[in-house]
């Protein structure tokens, strides 16, 4: 979660952010999530099951990107605050779904993301230095600890380096793929095909049902949404970069896993848990795991700093707007919602407790799921305000309205029912985010029904989001 942001209704109304950002540090923002050891992951997962048939959900999952994109672009410009998802879906739909959308988009994506990074660092730990006598899990959870007290403290010691880390972990996915398509060792594409690199379910619509694996590489541009009023010119700038990021991320990706397709069999990909260490010990030689080492660190302790520093400012902004707990408004002297940063901590310990090394697929198709759910929700919000305030200026129209959104909807019900890239898989990946939407479901209804005393889908006055600092 890279530099999302939730500013809370009296410092909009005090503060006016200055216009400082361009075009280009806007790119850096929509492609931040690339910084990310699950993405390196789940794509060469991916490839070993696909072959380069892995060609048509990643190219599905782009054009669903692209979807989103279209969708954020104009709720984020005729509604130009820097708000969330929550912001828009509560004068669209009512504040029950703002709850879900919000929870499904982030707050529960981090709770299995973070986890499953979590635990990437921890093997990478152990792959790197085998002998060391550290309990399993020591590492995860010292990281954990770490950053939650800096979190605390308000230090936040990456966040100039933000933009130079995406950027760098950008470089290194692609001078691993060129690097390996480039090698004496790689095989030939012709090659790799006559060894039966295809699919076995070939290019038709087994192959596109990976579509929730890959798409994970791909969300995550709109964090470049809250960011409108430090940007230049926001009317330009926002839908290109996410439309121009997500461009790039497909690019690189799928030199990346080209690249370890050429280098490595596909067992070997499907097989490990770490793939990204084998493609990297492959290419590089014993160099290789220093390199991984350091981009794993930095791109784990990069994320969970991000995450530990945005995602207890929405749910305090939820809670000085009546969608959450009072509690999550409590701040420390020096502005920190403490006991938000500590409730994020927890649930993104929790799943350390519970799962183990062979659950980190499971985890990151769970937060795929999630975060799915809620772009569906983003693009019946566009569909909604546009029969309900069809004179309403939009700076950005989603073109060819509404295709975009209408496919994007059915491709990603399609992506999160094919969720599981295997049948085996299928009962635990929906068991895990099933049970824990159901859960927020539940108390997001008991809360708006008993604590806010309103209807669940009675959406709130476009005022409210044009002003928030307008009650209720």
């Amino acid at each position: 979660m890279s530099q999302n942001t939730d500013v809370s209704a009296s410092k909009l109304a005090s503060v006016k952010p200055v216009a400082k950002l361009g075009f280009l540090s806007l790119i850096s923002v929509a492609v931040g999530l690339v910084v990310s050891q699950g993405v390196m992951v789940m794509m060469l997962h991916a490839a070993g099951i696909a072959g380069l048939s892995l060609i048509l959900p990643l190219t599905l999952a782009w054009l669903l990107a692209l979807s989103y994109a279209c969708s954020f672009s104009e709720l984020s410009l005729m509604i130009p605050r820097s708000g969330s998802l929550c912001s828009y879906t509560e004068v669209a739909l009512g504040h029950f779904p703002a709850i879900i959308a919000t929870f499904s988009g982030y707050i529960v994506v981090a709770m299995f993301a973070l986890s499953a990074e979590l635990l990437l660092l921890d093997l990478i730990i152990g792959k790197v230095f085998p002998h060391s006598s550290l309990p399993p899990l020591t590492v995860a959870a010292g990281v954990l600890l770490l950053f939650t007290l800096f979190n605390l403290m308000n230090i936040d010691i990456f966040a100039r380096l933000q933009t130079a880390l995406a950027v760098i972990m950008m470089i290194v996915l692609l001078v691993l793929g060129i690097c390996a398509i480039t090698s004496p060792q790689a095989e030939t594409v012709q090659n790799v095909i006559a060894q039966g690199s295809l699919a076995p379910q070939g290019w038709g619509w087994g192959a596109v049902a990976l579509v929730a694996t890959t798409v994970w590489g791909f969300v995550g541009a709109e964090f470049v949404c809250p960011l409108i009023e430090e940007t230049k010119r926001p009317q330009r700038d926002i839908p290109r970069a996410m439309m121009v990021g997500l461009t790039l991320i497909f690019i690189t990706i799928i030199l990346y896993c080209l690249g370890a397709l050429l280098v490595l069999p596909r067992s070997a990909l499907t097989g490990d848990d770490l793939p990204h260490f084998l493609f990297a010990t492959k290419v590089f030689g014993e160099s290789g795991k220093l390199l991984l080492l350091a981009a794993a660190i930095t791109a784990t302790c990069s994320t969970l700093n991000s995450s530990l520093a945005t995602i207890p400012r929405m749910l305090s902004g939820m809670s000085q707007n009546g969608q959450a707990f009072p509690c999550f408004n409590r701040h420390s002297r020096n502005g920190v919602p403490w006991l938000a940063v500590l409730f994020v901590a927890a649930i993104t310990g929790l799943p350390l407790l519970l799962m183990n090394a062979d659950s980190i697929s499971l985890l990151l198709l769970a937060a795929a799921i999630c975060w799915l759910l809620a772009y569906i929700i983003t693009h019946i919000n566009v569909i909604v305000l546009r029969r309900r305030y069809p004179h309403l200026p939009r700076p950005f129209r989603t073109p060819f309205y509404p295709l975009p959104q209408v496919l994007g909807i059915v491709g990603m019900l399609y992506g999160i029912w094919n969720a599981s890239p295997t049948p085996e898989m299928a009962d635990e990946v929906f068991t895990v985010a099933g049970g824990v939407l159901a859960v927020v479901a539940v108390i997001g209804a008991l809360w708006v029904k008993l604590v806010m005393h309103k209807p669940l889908f009675a959406p709130e006055p476009i005022e409210k989001a044009l002003n928030p600092s307008l009650k209720s």
